[in-house]
């Protein structure tokens, strides 16, 4: 099963219907989507507008792939359950969001190679096409490491270094 998700704050038309035209011509791959308050109702696929967040972890920990708006909550999840991950940034160009910080964090995730993105619906087709090559991110823990918490806990408590820029 393939699980699309696009966040709980805005509709992401564009990706909801280009996995649906692709369900379309893939009948054998099912696919379930979590839409938002979507504009258009996909044909081919299974959709919810919401879904609660412990039915959508477990989807994403059932799913052979997850494809997913560039939203942090949805990639965090996909890489602590080793769950292969696809991701599409909404662009605000197109009046998917109101800035280009999913397309910034794309970029990010392209470069470190620990997630696959699609900048545009062909691409997106293509990898579909290519589902057995979308392989999984190495897998995180659910908690922040030692270090990290150590530097912000001296940090709140007025302990840290001053930070110098060069």
């Amino acid at each position: 099963m393939i699980f699309v998700t696009v966040g709980t704050q805005a509709p992401f038309d564009r990706l909801v219907d280009t996995v649906d035209r692709w369900a379309g011509a893939h009948p054998d791959r099912p696919v379930f989507a979590q839409i938002g308050p979507a504009a258009t109702r996909p044909r081919h696929i299974g959709a919810q507008d919401f879904v609660s967040p412990a039915e959508c972890r477990r989807r994403i920990r059932d799913a052979e792939l997850v494809v997913a708006h560039a939203g942090m909550g949805t990639i965090l999840s996909a890489l602590e359950l080793g769950t292969p991950l696809l991701v599409v940034p909404r662009r605000a160009e197109l009046g998917e969001q109101r800035n280009d910080h999913q397309l910034a964090t794309a970029h990010w995730l392209a470069e470190s190679g620990s997630v696959s993105v699609a900048f545009d619906e062909l691409e997106l087709e293509r990898r579909l096409d290519d589902l057995g090559r979308v392989g999984g991110g190495p897998r995180i823990s659910e908690f922040a490491p030692d270090a990290f918490i150590a530097a912000l806990s001296s940090f709140i408590a007025g302990d840290a270094p001053s930070i110098t820029r060069s």
